[in-house]
């Protein structure tokens, strides 16, 4: 059996990335410090003998015991809400956690997934971006502790690589939702529907014609696992192309959830992109991989997840 280790597994990605390959018949070790992850994610998994939960910031030396086949590193706060209140967790995260998973995989002779972004490019001057993009951040910004800590990740990921030889993969994650989200998440997903079920205000920042493109979960966790399972070392961008504007999807969250909520409008925040939009040449290409989920499915099924999680908490 084939083992697998998910640093940052009980997190909204994480922890669908640990059923996916439980499903697929692996032996998963999560290892999570529950900085922004939750229990409630995993405690389905909790009583599988192939399911290993620990408990622990992965910026400290990351020990398994055993063989391990691959890690998928996921640890980082990746919400604003989060990574603003926790930027020097979240800097070292990125490096140091990336550099104790990158000596794990080297030590056990495991390929390592390192969970990039879309943040790398910043505010994109090119639209959409393409993965050769060295993208437009500013580094000392309030937003840099989460884009740079990206993008040295990206770096010491290479350096591994081509030093070391240890065989590694770069996704770069485009805007993604779907249940296990938090309700408190802060960005725009997340707040729509949290604001428009409760009826109240929904909030929008700037004037609504910044884009974004959301892919659905269960298409991302596709496009993960193809991914790990290639031969691909560059970064490869994997997300839905489907752009829209902010205000157009608060619209359709408002439908969507039956609400009177009305929208009101906020400044925009401190180097917010004005457009996210994937290239996924390379993911169609390299691993044939595209997103089959449309949206208005996908936030149907969101929806109902943020229905029961707003009832559990009143």
């Amino acid at each position: 059996m084939q083992v697998a280790v998910v640093t940052g597994g009980a997190g909204f990605l994480g922890s669908h990335l640990c059923e996916r390959l439980l499903a697929d018949g692996l032996s998963v070790w999560c290892v999570d410090n529950l900085c922004t992850g939750r229990i409630a994610n995993i405690e389905h998994l909790g009583t599988r003998s192939d399911f290993h939960f620990i408990k622990q910031n992965v910026s400290e030396h990351i020990l398994i015991p055993g063989k391990v086949d691959f890690v998928l590193h996921f640890a980082s706060p990746a919400s604003p809400i989060d990574y603003l209140h926790l930027p020097i967790q979240t800097l070292k995260v990125g490096a140091l956690g990336t550099h104790n998973a990158l000596g794990l995989a080297k030590a056990k002779g495991a390929r390592l997934l390192l969970a990039s972004t879309s943040e790398v490019y910043g505010d994109p001057l090119i639209h959409p971006q393409v993965e050769t993009y060295w993208g437009n951040v500013n580094p000392v910004g309030p937003r840099a502790v989460y884009d740079e800590a990206k993008r040295f990740a990206e770096a010491i990921t290479m350096a591994y690589h081509r030093i070391h030889g240890v065989p590694t993969r770069i996704v770069r994650i485009f805007n993604t939702y779907g249940p296990r989200m938090r309700v408190e998440d802060g960005r725009a997903l997340p707040n729509f529907l949290r604001q428009a079920i409760l009826g109240e205000d929904v909030t929008v920042y700037g004037d609504g014609s910044q884009t974004r493109s959301f892919c659905f979960v269960s298409d991302l966790i596709d496009g993960i696992l193809k991914l790990l399972r290639s031969d691909e070392a560059m970064p490869v961008n994997i997300g839905n192309p489907e752009e829209v504007t902010l205000e157009q999807f608060a619209r359709e969250v408002i439908a969507l959830t039956g609400s009177r909520s009305r929208i009101v409008y906020q400044p925009l925040p401190e180097d917010d992109p004005k457009v996210r939009k994937p290239d996924i040449t390379r993911a169609r290409t390299l691993l044939g991989w595209e997103p089959k989920v449309p949206r208005a499915e996908g936030l149907a099924r969101t929806l109902e997840y943020f229905r029961q999680e707003l009832a559990r908490k009143t």
